[in-house]
């Protein structure tokens, strides 16, 4: 972009979508407090008694997750996309927006939102600009990004990513404004990769609407991430140390609700163990001058799944909560304050809690908030987990035999779904590296992309699969999870006392329920992923390929 596309960009949307008033975001505490307090005044925010400048609302029953059937990849050739992702020829699409768009803002502020995703000063981060005609987006654009007068002056010099959104709800003169304006029928949630952009439509929540996160930093930062040598991956970012203080620092990929914030805020069972958070959610890593892979977190906040958090869950949360945040869709008390499942019984409650009940907060009111977070180099990522949701079959930890190995692991991870996306719950889907509804190109070329990032590494991170989820026959489960994780991270630290397996090394100190390998239920795995796999086609790297072949023949031999 040239540095005066800026104005003129801002000029184009006022006139595309002709708002009744236009105001330029400074992120200050001010500007939240203003918008906040005129929001709770409109009847759509209400502040919470119990917690100091914290609010509740509650969205649309059709505007409660992220809407996968309404999100686009229009890339200029289709093949670009790839099969996981919906493709729309991007001419055809830019009309359709332009219509949809043209005079959407009537009746209601265009904001213009200048953020940060990253440290301020990394060369690793990257600006974009939102535009939104939604107050909600701008209070939780203010925590989870870096905002100011700093990134606004750079906004208007530098490239940044442009981000076009509205509710889709256009005022008439007197017309009532809905407490959760959306429009479902006409929702649309577009991504240009070529051109860095980002439009849209429809929806006021979550993923959907506060473009910076998995839109920016997760489906074009994967397109910029290939085409420039590094990762923007679905990954929280935890440093933990070992008692004799020496400290190193996991990535981790989940899909959404499977406890990828429970274990990047993790309260250790074990005396002497220190967990401390950099990220929960997103990692965008690269190959550092000393051959190892680095990361940083390019959000500034958290937008975390509310139900099942508590003090015995996740107690670093709950103190991150007491203060400064939004609840969206949890229940509300009469006394003033939220509840969702797992926190102690609150019998008298006005509004339902939703199982994707959703709080945003600053990361820096974590109470084991990594001061490294702020590290322009980011930190150096020693050992990286995938992990879903499993019943059966995926041992409690394994280590990979190697570099293809473990990305053979990213690529097979599956998860039973959960309330984060809209559809069916409890259902097995592949969920290649927890990137299925988030890699903005083709998930063939995304694997090989892995596997060339470790051709340029000199010191490259272990490998491991987890799964906190392993049922018995009886149905229960077999791990307790939660702070007891942190003795799966001291193996994965130091992965001692190993045993191989066909599938992978797993640890022998832990219960043979916890880590026993089935043949049967792991040739039934691999005849599933043959299938899954014969969907990327020519695509598909002949080094997993040949990964898939080992795996069956060792099962022959163990």
């Amino acid at each position: 972009m040239k540095p005066n596309d800026f104005h003129s960009w801002i000029d184009s949307v006022r006139t595309l979508c002709r708002p009744d008033a236009v105001h330029v975001c400074d992120g200050s505490r001010a500007e939240f407090d203003r918008i906040a307090a005129e929001m709770v005044r409109a009847g759509k925010l209400t502040a919470l008694r119990q917690r100091p400048r914290s609010f509740w609302c509650q969205s649309d029953p059709e505007d409660v997750a992220r809407v996968e059937e309404d999100t686009y990849i229009c890339s200029i050739h289709p093949d670009d996309a790839g099969p996981t992702n919906q493709w729309k020829d991007p001419e055809e699409m830019r009309t359709v927006m332009h219509r949809l768009f043209s005079g959407c803002m009537q009746g209601r502020t265009m904001y213009i939102i200048p953020y940060c995703m990253g440290p301020v000063r990394s060369e690793h981060s990257q600006l974009g600009v939102e535009i939104t005609d939604s107050p909600y987006v701008v209070l939780n654009m203010h925590l989870m990004t870096r905002m100011g007068p700093e990134v606004l002056a750079r906004c208007e010099q530098e490239p940044f990513v442009r981000g076009l959104h509205s509710v889709g709800v256009p005022l008439q003169p007197g017309q009532p404004d809905p407490a959760w304006p959306c429009n479902p029928k006409h929702r649309h949630i577009v991504h240009f990769p070529e051109t860095r952009e980002i439009w849209s439509f429809g929806s006021g929540y979550g993923g959907n609407a506060l473009l910076g996160k998995k839109c920016h930093a997760l489906r074009i930062a994967s397109a910029v991430a290939r085409d420039e040598g590094w990762l923007a991956e679905h990954m929280l970012i935890l440093g933990i140390t070992n008692p004799a203080g020496k400290k190193k620092y996991i990535a981790a990929a989940f899909p959404s609700a499977c406890g990828k914030t429970n274990l990047a805020m993790l309260q250790p069972s074990v005396p002497g163990w220190k967990i401390e958070c950099v990220g929960d959610d997103i990692a965008w890593m690269h190959v550092g001058a000393d051959g190892q892979l680095w990361a940083i977190n390019p959000e500034a906040g958290y937008f975390g799944v509310a139900p099942g958090t508590s003090m015995q869950t996740n107690p670093n949360a709950m103190k991150t909560l007491t203060h400064d945040a939004i609840f969206t869709n949890t229940a509300l008390t009469q006394d003033g304050d939220i509840w969702w499942d797992g926190l102690p019984p609150q019998p008298l409650k006005i509004a339902s809690c939703h199982p994707n009940s959703r709080f945003t907060v600053s990361a820096k009111q974590c109470p084991i908030y990594d001061s490294a977070a702020e590290n322009p180099q980011g930190v150096p990522i020693s050992a990286i987990l995938f992990g879903g949701r499993r019943n059966t079959t995926i041992p409690l930890v394994m280590e990979s035999f190697s570099w293809a190995h473990g990305v053979f692991y990213g690529a097979s991870l599956s998860s039973e779904t959960t309330a984060a996306a809209k559809g069916e719950l409890g259902k097995l889907r592949h969920d290649p590296f927890a990137m299925l509804p988030f890699c903005g190109y083709h998930m063939g070329d995304y694997f090989d992309h892995w596997l060339w990032m470790g051709q340029k590494l000199v010191k490259p991170p272990r490998i491991y699969a987890v799964n906190w989820f392993r049922k018995s026959a009886d149905g229960k489960y077999l791990w307790p999870g939660f702070g007891e994780n942190i003795r799966v991270l001291e193996w994965v630290f130091e992965p001692t006392n190993a045993q191989k397996t066909a599938v992978g090394n797993v640890p022998q100190h832990f219960d043979s329920a916890l880590t026993n390998i089935d043949h049967a239920e792991w040739m039934h795995e691999i005849e599933e992923l043959e299938r899954y796999f014969a969907l990327f086609g020519n695509k598909f790297p002949k080094e997993l390929s040949a990964e898939l072949q080992a795996l069956k023949a060792r099962l022959m031999v163990y």
